[in-house]
């Protein structure tokens, strides 16, 4: 997907505008232009960049042998992390050949599973110190990194259902994307600190 997004952003160089559409803003017009050489390949640079920062990870976590217990499930974290930036990639794409249709509510679908995506992988990852709900209490105690991570995990994909509404409701999508995973982040936390307290 890195690889295809930097051909398209050669192969789309010649005709992109000199300023192309790059941020939208919560009525989802448009409010900032860039270059169309960062327009095309600023995606495919942070792509590489957060690439390789999820190759590094596993490596230099003090707990990596907890990080191969889930492995399978951080890998598949990636590929959806690159293709929701690859997806974002040519909806930006389209809108700069003047196919025009509203960001936030295309953009709504792609939230929904990723954030389904951080459900299955705060489900079962085991503790480390750079994956998941890492609280100073989740840090401390097996247990309560157990107990947080499983609800933590049903609520993201609970969050992530909820998005997915924001396909059939365009004024509100927004909402429908950021309240939920808001609540669930802060929950998360409330929960471990809570859990620990108890034990």
């Amino acid at each position: 997907m890195i690889l295809i997004s930097l051909i398209i952003g050669i192969s789309f160089y010649p005709q992109m505008p000199e300023k192309m559409a790059f941020h939208w803003n919560l009525e989802g017009h448009v409010d900032r232009y860039v270059s169309k050489f960062w327009g095309l390949f600023f995606e495919p640079f942070i792509s590489i960049g957060l690439f390789l920062l999820f190759l590094v990870i596993p490596k230099i976590d003090p707990l990596r042998q907890n990080i191969e217990k889930f492995r399978k499930y951080y890998d598949g974290f990636v590929v959806l992390v690159i293709a929701f930036l690859f997806y974002l990639y040519l909806l930006t794409i389209f809108w700069n050949i003047d196919i025009r249709f509203s960001m936030i509510q295309f953009l709504a679908p792609a939230f929904g599973i990723l954030f389904y995506g951080c459900g299955i992988l705060t489900e079962n990852a085991k503790r480390n110190w750079f994956i998941g709900i890492r609280t100073p209490w989740t840090l401390s105690s097996e247990k309560v990194w157990e107990k947080t991570h499983r609800i933590g995990g049903k609520l993201f994909k609970v969050a992530g259902v909820v998005a997915l509404f924001g396909v059939f409701f365009q004024s509100y999508a927004l909402f429908f994307i950021l309240i939920p995973v808001i609540l669930v982040a802060a929950y998360t936390v409330v929960y471990s600190y809570l859990e620990y307290q108890k034990r």
